[in-house]
C-alpha cells in the first residue's frame, strides 16, 4: 500500500516529513516516489491532501472502567448538587441492579456541599446506588449500598466521612471506596468485556492504536486476552498489575513481557497518596492520605527489578512526589544497571526544587495534560501558592525529563486530541490560558502522545515514528494540526489494517 498526495509527519528529526508513505504487510516500507510507485504497483490510497501522523497512544487509562462507565449515569460537568441528583433521577434502571454513575465533583457544584446518602436516598428509594467521583477516589452511596456493609467501612488508607454522631455521611473515600467496591459492587467479566470491545471502536475512531492500562487489579488482563481470542484486540495494551501482586506473579505465570504482539505485561502499579479533588493528596505541609511511604516504596522499587519490572507510581501531592522521587533515587544503584525505565503518573503539583530531579534520576513524568485546564479552579482553591509548581509540563521538558501524556480515561474522556490542545492551549474554555509559561509546542505535545509512550514501554524500535521497520499503526487527520489544533481524525490503521473508517474518503 501506498499513501500519497498528502503530508507524513514522521516524528523522526532525520526526516521529519515525507509526501508519501509506503506499507508492506504489517509495517513501514519508507517514503516513497513517482518511480518507486511505478515499480511496485501497490495498492495506492489518496490522502486528498489529508496529514498522517503515527498512532496515539493514551500512556494512562483505566480502559475496563471507563469502557464501562460508557453505560453509566455521567455526573461530568454538574454544576450543583441539584443537577447531579435530576440527572440519576432521569436515568432508565434495570430491576435489580445496583444504580452506578460516575464524574461528581462537589468543588464544581455551586455550594461545594459534600453530596450525603440521605441526598441520593431522595431519588433512589431502596435500590442500591453507587456513584464514583471524577477522580475514581471518592464514592457516594445511598442509604441501600451502606447497608450492604453492615457498617464494616472503616479501612487502612481509607476515609469514612462522618456526622458529629459518628454516622457514616455517605460518602467514602481512598481504600474504603475502592474496599467497598471490590466486596460490594462486583461487575461479572462478561460485562467488562463487551463494554471493552465496543469501547476499543471508540478509541481506535479517535486515534488511539495503543493504551498503557492502569486496570490490572481488576483482572483486566484476563479481560483482554478474551478480546485477543474473539479477534476483538485492535489496541497495543501495555498492562499494569499492582505491586501486591508481585509475590504471586510468577507462579500465576505473570512475568515481565508476558503477552503477544497486542497484549504485554510490564510494569508495577502503586499508589503514594490520594487526589486534589478529595483533598487527600500527600502535602509537604503533612496533609492528605499517605497510602505508601518512602520506605515501603524502596522496598517495592528493589523487589521490581529483581523481577525485572518497572514501577508506575500515582502521586499527586508534593509530599507525595518528593517521597517517591527520594525512593527512586536511594534504590538507582538496584534497577539503573538493569535498564528500567520508572514513571511517576501525575506528578501534578512539585515542590520547585523537585522538578529537575526527575531527569536527574532518570524517572519519567507520565502526565495528562487535560487535567491542567480541568484542575485549575480547584488547584488554585486548594493549593494556593503551590500552583507555581503545578501541572508543570514545559518546565519538566526543559529540565530534561521524559515526558508522556494520557487521559487518565475515565476521570477526563479518552482523547488525545483534545489533550494535545489542553497541553498547547493551557485553556479549554474561553478563559485565558492558566499558567501559559507551561504551554507546550504542538510538536511537543504530540511526541508526548505518539512517541515518546512507545520509548518508556521499550517498543521504540517498533512503534512510534513512521519510519521504515516500524509497525504501520498510523492516525489520519483532516488536517495539518501543526497548522490548525482543532484537526480531526479520518481514518487509524493498526499493523498495516484499516480499524476506523478505511478510504476511500469523501
Amino acid at each position: 500500500m501506498i499513501l500519497e498526495n498528502g503530508l507524513i509527519r514522521t516524528m523522526d528529526p532525520q526526516v521529519p516529513t515525507q509526501r508519501a508513505l509506503a506499507i508492506a504487510d504489517d509495517k513501514i516500507a519508507g517514503g516513497v516516489g513517482v518511480h518507486e510507485r511505478a515499480l511496485a504497483s501497490p495498492e495506492v490510497v489518496d490522502l486528498g491532501g489529508r496529514v498522517v501522523l503515527p498512532g496515539f497512544t493514551d500512556s494512562h487509562v483505566h480502559f475496563p472502567t471507563w469502557a464501562l462507565a460508557q453505560t453509566q449515569i455521567a455526573l461530568d460537568g454538574c454544576g450543583s448538587l441539584e443537577e447531579a441528583l435530576a440527572r440519576v433521577t432521569a436515568a432508565p434502571r434495570t430491576p435489580g441492579r445496583v444504580i452506578r454513575g460516575y464524574g461528581w465533583r462537589s468543588g464544581d457544584w455551586l455550594d461545594s456541599r459534600e453530596p450525603t446518602a440521605a441526598d441520593l436516598d431522595a431519588v433512589t428509594g431502596d435500590t442500591p446506588a453507587a456513584l464514583i467521583a471524577k477522580d475514581y477516589h471518592s464514592l457516594w452511596l445511598n442509604s441501600a449500598a451502606l447497608a450492604l456493609a453492615g457498617g464494616d467501612l472503616d479501612r487502612e488508607g481509607g476515609v469514612v466521612e462522618r456526622y458529629e454522631n459518628g454516622e457514616p455521611t455517605g460518602v467514602l473515600r481512598e481504600e474504603s471506596a475502592w474496599q467497598f467496591k471490590e466486596a460490594h459492587l462486583v461487575v461479572p467479566d462478561d460485562e467488562y468485556v463487551e463494554a471493552m470491545r465496543l469501547g476499543i471502536r471508540l478509541a481506535n475512531s479517535r486515534g488511539v492504536t495503543a493504551v498503557h492500562d492502569k486496570d490490572g487489579w481488576l483482572g483486566a488482563i484476563r479481560m483482554w486476552q478474551r478480546l485477543d481470542a474473539m479477534s476483538h484486540l485492535n489496541l497495543r495494551v501495555w498492562q499494569s498489575i499492582p505491586h501486591a501482586m508481585l509475590p504471586h506473579a510468577k507462579e500465576l505465570g505473570l512475568i515481565s513481557g508476558f503477552g503477544g504482539p497486542n497484549l504485554r505485561l510490564g510494569y508495577l502499579k502503586v499508589f503514594m497518596d490520594g487526589t486534589l479533588g478529595s483533598q487527600t493528596a500527600w502535602m509537604l505541609d503533612g496533609s492528605g492520605v499517605v497510602i505508601t511511604s518512602g520506605e515501603e516504596l524502596a522496598e517495592i522499587i528493589v523487589a521490581g527489578a529483581e523481577a525485572g519490572f518497572p514501577v508506575s507510581v500515582h502521586a499527586i501531592g508534593d509530599g507525595a512526589n518528593r517521597a517517591a522521587l527520594d525512593a527512586f533515587e536511594k534504590t538507582r544503584d538496584t534497577w539503573a544497571p538493569r535498564g528500567l525505565r520508572h514513571r511517576i503518573e501525575h506528578a501534578q503539583v512539585l515542590a520547585l526544587e523537585d522538578i529537575a530531579r526527575f531527569a536527574a534520576i532518570g524517572v519519567a513524568a507520565s502526565v495528562q495534560f487535560t487535567h491542567a485546564t480541568s484542575d485549575r479552579d480547584l488547584a488554585e482553591r486548594y493549593w494556593g501558592d503551590k500552583v507555581a509548581g503545578a501541572y508543570a509540563f514545559r518546565s519538566l521538558l526543559d529540565s530534561g525529563a521524559v515526558l508522556v501524556n494520557g487521559s487518565d480515561a475515565p476521570i477526563e474522556e479518552l482523547d488525545p486530541l483534545a489533550g494535545v490542545r489542553a497541553g498547547v492551549r493551557r485553556t479549554s474554555d474561553d478563559r485565558p490560558a492558566w499558567q501559559p509559561q507551561e504551554a507546550l509546542t504542538v510538536h511537543q505535545a504530540f511526541e508526548a502522545t505518539c512517541t515518546t509512550p512507545a520509548w518508556l514501554e521499550g517498543a521504540e524500535r517498533r512503534r512510534g515514528k513512521l519510519i521504515p521497520g516500524q509497525y504501520a499503526d498510523l492516525v489520519v487527520l483532516d488536517r495539518d494540526p501543526y497548522e490548525d489544533l482543532d484537526a480531526q481524525v479520518v481514518a487509524t490503521m493498526i499493523s498495516g489494517r484499516w480499524v476506523h473508517n478505511p478510504p476511500p474518503w469523501g
